[in-house]
């Protein structure tokens, strides 16, 4: 089973997709990480990554959707894999069709989690977490139990991620709804596109997700 999994920043892929990993035995394909990797390996794609990356040029679809029709060779994604942060507009979405078809592969669910953006804006901006062992943390959802002291380490030092302000949380949103609009259509003409609400509680999005991939 082979999916993708649309949301703005803070919809909450990550936590969804290890969940669905988890319990499917898919594999979680982040474009990032995947470039990164490349990178690190030194690979031929990885060497002309590296030179366009040095240069503050953007990646290429080409380069793109090569190293996604590397990767699902992998084994490990026999069973199926979850794309994340691809693809990001129509061309990208009709290449990676197109790549897919000729490996006899195809996408079985688009899947958005749909989201209230000024929630969404309140739900990032009170984010931080502990410095020292990372464990992550709300302002109004997820306190620590004493006021100021991780609960996992004991630390008392926290940190924010600088661009979690109202300001640039809504233009990543502005930004987001942009470019997913024609990509969400795209796909619901192929009769594939599913979409949650990404605002409900995090076990019930699983529960539901859950259930659109049976």
């Amino acid at each position: 089973m082979n999916l993708i999994i649309l949301g703005p920043p803070g919809a909450g892929k990550g936590t969804q997709s290890k969940r669905l990993e988890d319990k499917f035995s898919m594999i979680q394909l982040s474009t990032g990480d995947m470039l990164r990797a490349e990178v690190a390996s030194g690979s031929e794609l990885g060497k002309q990554a590296k030179v366009i990356m040095d240069a503050g040029d953007f990646i290429s679809d080409e380069i793109i959707i090569n190293m996604i029709s590397s990767r699902v060779d992998h084994d490990d994604c026999k069973d199926g894999f979850i794309l994340d942060g691809f693809p990001r507009t129509v061309p990208q979405a009709e290449a990676l069709n197109k790549m897919l078809a000729e490996k006899s592969l195809k996408l079985n669910h688009v899947i958005e989690l749909t989201v209230d953006d000024e929630a969404m804006v309140e739900r990032i901006c009170g984010r931080f977490t502990c410095s020292n062992c990372g464990s992550g943390y709300h302002d109004s959802f997820q306190k620590p139990a004493t006021d100021g002291v991780c609960d996992s380490c004991g630390s008392t030092d926290f940190t924010r991620r600088a661009d979690d302000n109202a300001e640039t949380v809504r233009n990543r949103l502005t930004t987001y709804h942009e470019q997913t609009a024609p990509i969400a259509t795209f796909y619901g003409d192929q009769g594939i596109l599913k979409q949650v609400d990404g605002m409900a509680a995090i076990d019930d999005v699983t529960q539901k997700l859950e259930n659109i991939l049976g």
